[in-house]
């Protein structure tokens, strides 16, 4: 990832789900920086100077999202894939939590909606790059296998199954993920030590891919994470916190999903480096280049104090999510009865591009 540049500093924002004091972080947080600006979770102090600012990029105000179960049917438990899309469906348009997010949108109103899943063809890769998605993106574009979605406000989820490693490796590897819809494919090497890597703390991220040219150029975002669990050799791959496996990628793409629907642009800032205008495509961030979901993560010590399954509106049952950070709260934010304050403050003249 190459680094933009403001008037004093350079910034490379994080668009990364890291486990704190893990070496995926350190490696993150090294390379991003922004200028200084002139309901918490249980347990936790307000941290007013990691508040978010809107940077003036995108946002998407009516979320629509599809699931992608990578590795074949064979990889998956198809109780695990009903309980995913249920779970995440819900907790995406569930009122309580969207009180919460609805704070960084003038109008206050936020809706998302799920588009379904499908799993693609096996056998499960070893290792899965940021290379490897974003060909996969276009190449499933390419099939017309993406649909008629809006792809404006549409981001393709892509969940890896028990066993692969995800890294933000910008080149291919040797292998690649099947497009069909459950074809073999090669396997994949183990990424090298140096690299971030869902084996040091690496949970997930969110991109997009930019297809075609010209007037026919359309923008494709993606969240892609890892089936986080203990493997049998002793390693943690992601970021488990739940007690079962199903819980903890519900989790990783409810914080996906949240970060890419505040900043959706986010990796065209990253591609334009050092380009002054880069600034511009950022949505919501905060001065220490955090997207919603990040700094919750690397301030909970335990992890339970924002990975929590909440209850609800107006059911019994729970889903398993994390906090994201509240303006309105200065930290983690828990469900709210009521819509935050719009956290654009008398700044009410920013209009949502979506």
């Amino acid at each position: 990832m190459s680094r933009k540049k403001t008037t004093e500093h350079y910034v490379c924002p994080m668009l990364v789900f890291v486990a704190p004091g893990s070496r995926a972080e350190k490696r993150s947080r090294q390379r991003i920086m922004m200028p200084e600006p002139t309901a918490l979770a249980p347990g936790l102090p307000p941290t007013p100077e990691h508040d978010l600012t809107f940077q003036g990029g995108k946002t998407i105000t009516d979320l629509v999202f599809s699931n992608f179960y990578v590795g074949g049917s064979e990889a998956w438990d198809s109780s695990d894939i009903s309980s995913i899309d249920q779970a995440l469906a819900a907790a995406m348009s569930d009122e309580r939590l969207n009180n919460v997010m609805s704070q960084y949108y003038p109008s206050g109103q936020i809706t998302s909606t799920f588009a379904g899943s499908q799993v693609l063809a096996g056998p499960p890769p070893q290792t899965v790059s940021q290379g490897d998605v974003e060909n996969l993106v276009t190449t499933l574009f390419q099939a017309g296998s993406l649909g008629d979605a809006d792809f404006s406000s549409t981001v393709f989820n892509f969940m890896l199954p028990r066993g692969t490693i995800l890294t933000t490796d910008a080149a291919p590897t040797t292998g690649a993920i099947s497009a069909k819809l459950e074809s073999p494919t090669k396997t994949a090497t183990v990424p090298p030590l140096e690299t971030e890597d869902s084996l040091h703390g690496l949970g997930g991220y969110h991109g997009s891919v930019h297809v075609g040219t010209g007037p026919n150029e359309e923008i494709i975002y993606y969240a892609i994470g890892a089936y986080s669990e203990q493997l049998p050799n002793g390693q943690t791959n992601g970021i488990p916190v739940f007690d079962e496996s199903w819980k903890n990628v519900v989790a990783t793409f409810y914080h996906e999903l949240n970060e890419a629907r505040t900043d959706p642009d986010v990796e065209d800032a990253i591609r334009a480096g050092n380009d002054p205008s880069a600034i511009n495509f950022i949505g919501w961030i905060s001065q220490q280049g955090e997207e919603c979901g990040d700094f919750p993560v690397a301030e909970a010590n335990p992890l339970t104090e924002v990975f929590q399954e909440v209850q609800l509106t107006g059911s019994t049952n729970s889903v398993p999510i994390q906090f994201q950070y509240s303006d309105a709260d200065h930290g983690p934010g828990e469900p709210r009865d009521s819509p935050a304050p719009f956290a654009g403050g008398s700044n009410s003249g920013l209009e949502e591009a979506v």
